[in-house]
């Protein structure tokens, strides 16, 4: 144990997006249950700072790795540097007993300097189809675990668990006209909720302002709870207060996404693993629109999962259109079967004892005293 403690010290590098975050978030409330410190390790952006805002009970530490985008390759190894830097310092202020990443490219620093201490390494994999930063990680760490079980099989030189995907607690079923009340809406009428990931997706944004005309003259019944991102916002709302004025409530982000998804009747989305995961936690017959230049193209290949099983329906961005996505709504709406076998389907994909199982299997090897590969 480390002097400053009796407890055992988890650090997990999950910043960067909210696909990484919450899910992340999930697993350490599940350390914090089982009386363990938690170090969380994030990004600077401005995404982490508002999920934060929910965060309590835990060790906060920010570091300034950035993403490769671009091929911006000066600025990354920057990053990468001062990030890794970062987290040996820190690690040799308060050493952790296991280091566990989330993916993406606040993960990698972290699981680099828990390798040279010499403590048991993780990583947990969302997508169905691995990220670079995972995939570099796995020749080197003592375990991963995967979201998809389609991703299991693209990882060579660790052992990998088929495991799920952590959701927050929150995410379980709740009342539906409470919800909608909670976020101003009709506790009656039948709700579309749009939202393209945590930081809005100004393609749906744009796809339903065109759709906004059709859909708010031949779905009269239907009120709308649009996420819409911090740059979108007011030309989202102005859209709105034109074709559907009163029927509708727009934010740019919302911590409580469980109400969101609670309120909903039908639901367009990106398809994120975390959203997909909250989706079917709480059983949402939803249209996805996947981001197409994901790295990848791996939310095309996730969204091809749910959609293999019957959980959802596929709109690819560049086929979609105010037609089409119309037509797509109200066969959701207005077709009860169809709507029902998808929330039959959305079950399967729920694993809600995925944050304890990681927690639990990480404490093992940890009391095991297992040496690292």
């Amino acid at each position: 144990m480390n002097e400053q403690s009796n407890k055992y010290h988890i650090a997990i590098a999950c910043g960067g997006t909210g696909g990484h975050f919450f899910p992340g978030l999930a697993v350490a409330q599940q350390f914090i249950l089982r009386n363990c410190d938690v170090t969380l390790i994030v990004s600077e952006k401005e995404i982490d700072q508002q999920a934060l805002q929910s965060v309590w009970g835990m060790n906060i530490v920010k570091l300034p790795a950035v993403g490769l985008t671009k091929k911006n390759y000066p600025g990354f190894a920057l990053g990468f540097l001062k990030s890794f830097l970062g987290a040996k310092k820190l690690f040799k202020a308060k050493p952790p007993h296991a280091v566990l990443g989330m993916g993406g490219f606040t993960a990698a620093p972290p699981i680099l300097a828990g390798i040279l201490a010499r403590v048991p390494t993780f990583f947990h994999e969302s997508n169905a189809v691995p990220g670079r930063a995972n995939r570099w990680v796995s020749h080197f760490v003592t375990r991963g675990f995967v979201g998809f079980s389609h991703a299991a099989s693209q990882f060579t030189g660790c052992d990998i668990v088929d495991i799920g995907m952590p959701v927050r607690p929150q995410f379980t079923p709740r009342d539906t006209a409470n919800s909608r009340s909670t976020l101003g809406l009709d506790p009656m009428r039948p709700t579309l909720l749009i939202m393209g990931g945590s930081q809005g997706a100004t393609a749906i944004n744009d796809l339903l302002i065109q759709s906004l005309p059709l859909l708010a003259k031949q779905m009269v019944e239907l009120q709308f709870l649009h996420l819409t991102g911090e740059k979108d916002e007011e030309r989202v709302r102005e859209a709105y207060e034109r074709f559907a004025p009163g029927r509708f409530t727009v934010k740019p982000f919302l911590a409580e996404m469980q109400h969101a998804l609670s309120a909903a009747t039908v639901a367009i989305s990106r398809s994120g693993a975390s959203s997909l995961a909250e989706i079917a936690a709480l059983r949402v017959p939803t249209i996805l629109i996947p981001y197409p230049t994901a790295t990848d193209n791996h939310q095309l290949f996730n969204a091809r999962e749910y959609v293999r099983t019957g959980a959802a329906r596929l709109l690819e961005q560049a086929d979609a259109t105010p037609d089409s996505l119309v037509q797509l709504v109200g066969l959701l709406l207005r077709n009860a079967t169809v709507r029902q076998s998808l929330l039959v389907a959305l079950p399967c994909w729920h694993r809600p004892r995925a944050a304890e199982a990681i927690a639990d299997q990480i404490l093992k090897v940890v009391r095991e005293g297992k040496p690292r590969k």
